[in-house]
């Protein structure tokens, strides 16, 4: 659809550009004698064979022969134009015989042939001008789409990665349930499967309602809370009123679940808290909690989270997001902002 409006688009602009140049020379005998066929003669026929010489070369010549065999587009236009610029002498002595044999001053034959030929050497450059402007901009487009499936292969593999890991998170989070409090992992169980129907049917899209996003936050955040024990602390500070904006799905999970895999003891006391602040377009999502590095042998987690947010990050909110984690006080702190427009 787009090619062919583009298509049309070009027929209509060379329609426009020919008529105003086959009208141009009787707007200034406007108010005077009209001289027809001076005007055939010396104008009409000259842009006739200029657009002969155009359109051979735009649709023919130069799409078959000038990439790969420039020896014989040269030779074909050198033909095209010799025979043109003869054709024209031949037109005018036939249009008038008589005042080729006036006697004045003109300059010779060869003087005049051969500044027809560089006058009709102009439409051959044009030709070739556009048809390269074109093919550069079908190479560009096609960069562009390039790029942009590689950008969706990449976005993809990402959020399949992150489900998986959102996935084992939850499973390894029930398993320690079931030893001690099975009716708390059953509950666990139906959460996960409603969790699992909101990545089944919501996240394939490339952005979800921030009501839906908050919502999935919160019922993560229940299914974590469940396991907790009293010396740990979880608050949350979403907004009430949600204003109409959409966001990536899954954008702001890698946070929630680094905060639960890094901040929880089982003998300390520890707070885990997230807060979301709307501006206009702009949200800003901020997760803290108490600071207990796993070793090395701890397997809770596969370690991807954040660094998948950082990509996802990158790849589809560019030069509109900011990202920042640090250690303050005992306390980790990560902080997403981002525009929505």
């Amino acid at each position: 659809m787009i090619n062919l409006k583009n298509r049309n688009l070009e027929i209509r602009l060379h329609l426009l550009i020919w008529l105003v140049l086959f009208f141009l020379p009787t707007a200034f005998t406007i108010g005077s004698e009209t001289d027809w066929n001076g005007i055939f003669r010396h104008f009409w026929l000259q842009l006739i064979f200029l657009a002969v010489i155009f359109y051979v070369n735009y649709f023919v010549l130069v799409r078959r022969f000038f990439d790969n065999r420039k020896l014989w587009f040269f030779i074909f236009n050198l033909l095209l134009l010799i025979i043109l610029v003869i054709l024209k002498s031949q037109i005018f002595e036939w249009l008038e015989p008589e005042r080729l044999k006036m006697p004045r001053r003109r300059p010779p034959d060869g003087i005049r042939y051969f500044f027809d030929f560089l006058i009709y050497l102009i439409p051959v450059a044009f030709s070739i001008a556009i048809n390269a402007s074109k093919r550069m901009q079908k190479a560009e487009e096609m960069k562009i789409e390039a790029d942009n499936i590689k950008l969706q292969s990449e976005l993809k593999h990402l959020k399949y990665q992150l489900q998986p890991h959102f996935f084992f998170n939850s499973l390894n989070n029930i398993y320690a349930l079931i030893d001690f409090d099975s009716e708390k992992a059953k509950q666990s169980v139906h959460s996960l499967s409603k969790l699992m129907r909101h990545l089944l049917y919501k996240t394939d899209v490339e952005k979800i309602k921030l009501s839906e996003e908050i919502d999935f936050l919160n019922k993560y955040i229940d299914l974590m809370s469940v396991r907790l024990n009293d010396k740990t602390k979880v608050y949350t500070n979403f907004p009430t009123k949600i204003p109409n904006l959409e966001v990536a799905p899954l954008l702001f999970i890698s946070i929630v679940e680094n905060a639960f895999k890094h901040g929880v003891s089982a003998t300390q006391h520890s707070d885990i808290s997230f807060k979301m602040e709307i501006f206009d377009d702009e949200i800003q999502f901020t997760a803290s909690n108490s600071n207990f590095p796993k070793t090395d042998t701890d397997k809770s987690g596969s370690g991807i989270g954040v660094e998948n947010l950082q990509k996802r990050l990158n790849l589809l909110y560019p030069e509109k997001h900011e990202f920042h984690s640090c250690l303050n006080d005992g306390m980790y702190i990560a902080e997403v902002k981002l525009k929505t427009k």
